[in-house]
């Protein structure tokens, strides 16, 4: 930054002065409120939910993964879902399952309900519609994908990093884009 045509440096505080300030932040009662605030957040969004969840073998899940609706989320064997992640399963019976190997990306969004948008009253109070989404073993979903209700994702399937998923995906399948759409088709190697 300049100030009348010279260069502004950043003070540096002194030991007293840091000193002081830690001292003032751990006695500010806004600071502890905030702190449970932030708990209560990722018991809600998290944890709770988790507990919910039914979690195949050797598993891992990123410890910021935000959940809704455990009860109907299903995780196959050695799943794996990075970090920042929403799996958001329907209220009442749009189900998110996940097979066998499943890569996600962070902050992918997968989504098993949808608000309505035309029946007369403000969008949170419409009711919703829930569709199960179903992906199958050994799919990997790129960081940024979003997947709607109602999509199948075939075995072997790759989505590509930002894609909207909108509509099932084939077997083996690689897609991109928005919607997303098939680029390529995975090979696999006989065993």
């Amino acid at each position: 930054m300049v100030e009348n045509g010279k260069p502004v440096r950043k003070q540096s505080l002194g030991q007293s002065k840091r000193l002081s300030r830690l001292l003032t932040s751990i006695i500010d009662p806004r600071a502890w409120l905030h702190l449970f605030k932030l708990v209560n957040y990722y018991n809600y969004s998290h944890v709770s939910p988790k507990r919910q969840i039914s979690v195949g073998n050797g598993s891992r899940i990123s410890p910021d993964v935000n959940f809704s609706n455990g009860n109907n989320i299903t995780f196959g064997n050695r799943v794996s879902i990075g970090s920042r992640c929403f799996l958001w399963a329907g209220p009442a019976d749009g189900r998110i399952s996940l097979g066998d190997d499943v890569l996600f990306g962070p902050e992918v969004l997968v989504t098993a309900a949808n608000y309505r948008f035309n029946d007369g009253t403000p969008v949170t109070k419409q009711p919703m519609d829930e569709a199960d989404v179903t992906i199958g073993n050994d799919v990997w979903i790129g960081a940024r994908a979003i997947i709607l209700p109602g999509v199948t994702i075939g075995d072997g399937a790759i989505v590509a990093a930002g894609s909207v998923v909108n509509k099932d995906i084939p077997r083996f399948a690689i897609v991109a884009g928005i919607p997303a759409e098939p680029i390529g088709q995975r090979k696999i190697k006989a065993r």
